[in-house]
């Protein structure tokens, strides 16, 4: 198969547009051709006038470990192009950078989930472009968690930069389709085009949403492989409680964890609320100690998500669920378990950090209502997922 960047190298008449044209480039370490020449090198390479770099949330570089680490400016040393970043003073393109070019190549490896920024970067910069007449060119790659779709619509009033527009968590699609759907939702009046993948097939095994002959390499420092990816839509909202999301390990937002819980226990307690959103992956015990972030140097006792190997199910695996479950059986076992993190969170600063996350407060009142069931969730979720199946269907390329 062929991804947008290869494509569009491949193809002189694709790239004819761009002749006589300033051209950006938003990208990061993930942006790479085939052969892992990275784009901005191969753009340059087919003669792209390249006169500028954009970054998104961890920088160009892809350089810094941690979440909310804002990157700066800088003047890329090979091609003495600037480098923009849009996180850092600011996350939306501004007026001065939105010169430096006529048409914005955007080569983002994404991991299909509502929270990850590249997605709220994408409508921020088809908001520039259409403020400043400029064209906008998504080189697709594929949403390694495939088509599924799970979790609570984002509520009116609970746009962030986690929180683009009203999506699930697990939306479905890929940047290229995202973008489609942005331009029609919010009516902009931009110039906007795909180049569109050829030959992916997200429903088939074993890579499903991730092609098997391609490598994987980090969009982020944290995103370290396929499962993490598939993992992400659950494991993402541990950022908004005081568990470790595995920050510090060799295996971020695959497992969870603290100090005082016992895993083995929050397993069978899991099993026992609701067998069914459990099939699709294996959950194993683990103990970890974080080298840095939370619980930092401290023995955690935790779970590990497998959404890999025999036990994997793509069409049945709900990570959203499975976490959501995690934090109703620690409820349940451990009353008092002091669960949410109370911190600005995504330049958030008077809302709890997992309401943020989820686009409102349903999940974590499903989970602190000791009354509430598996079924009650379903409820509520069932519906929206329904809806964004719907809604999606007409901005699908694939």
């Amino acid at each position: 198969m062929k991804f947008g960047i290869d494509r569009l190298l491949a193809d002189p008449a694709l790239r004819k547009p761009l002749e006589g044209k300033r051209v950006a480039l938003l990208a990061h370490p993930a942006s790479v051709t085939a052969d892992l020449t990275h784009s901005l090198d191969a753009l340059v390479a087919a003669g792209v006038n390249v006169t500028a770099m954009f970054g998104p949330q961890h920088g160009v570089r892809g350089d810094l470990q941690d979440n909310m680490m804002e990157s700066p400016d800088f003047t890329d040393p090979t091609y003495n192009v600037p480098v923009f970043s849009l996180y850092g003073e600011v996350r939306r393109p501004s007026g001065q950078s939105m010169h430096t070019f006529d048409v914005l190549l955007v080569d983002l490896q994404d991991v299909g989930c509502r929270i990850y920024t590249f997605v709220t970067t994408l409508l921020y910069v088809l908001e520039a472009a259409e403020a400043h007449g400029k064209a906008v060119w998504v080189l697709d790659r594929p949403n390694p968690a495939g088509r599924p779709v799970e979790g609570l619509t984002l509520r009116p009033g609970w746009e962030s930069f986690v929180g683009a527009g009203p999506m699930p968590m697990r939306h479905g699609m890929t940047l290229g389709e995202m973008g489609r759907w942005f331009v029609d939702h919010f009516r902009l009046d931009v110039d906007y085009h795909v180049i569109a993948m050829e030959g992916w097939q997200p429903e088939i095994g074993p890579g499903f949403g991730w092609p098997a002959e391609r490598p994987w390499i980090n969009p982020s420092p944290n995103a370290a492989n396929v499962n993490m990816a598939r993992d992400y839509a659950g494991t993402v909202m541990l950022e908004g409680t005081t568990l470790s999301e595995g920050r510090g390990t060799t295996r971020p937002l695959e497992l969870f964890g603290a100090p005082n819980i016992d895993a083995k226990a929050v397993i069978a307690e899991m099993r026992r609320l609701a067998p069914e959103w459990l099939t699709g992956c294996t959950l194993r015990d683990v103990a970890f100690q974080p080298t840095f972030h939370k619980h930092h140097g401290q023995l955690c006792s935790g779970v590990f998500i497998h959404a890999e190997g025999a036990g994997y199910d793509h069409a049945a695996f709900r990570p959203w669920r499975v976490q959501a479950l995690a934090f109703k059986a620690i409820r349940i076992l451990y009353p008092d378990y002091d669960l949410w993190r109370n911190f600005p969170y995504e330049y958030e600063f008077d809302k709890l950090a997992i309401d943020v996350i989820n686009g409102g407060p349903a999940l974590r009142e499903w989970v602190d209502d000791t009354s509430a069931t598996p079924a009650d969730l379903d409820a509520i979720t069932l519906p929206d997922e329904a809806a964004w199946m719907e809604t999606r269907r007409s901005y699908l390329l694939y």
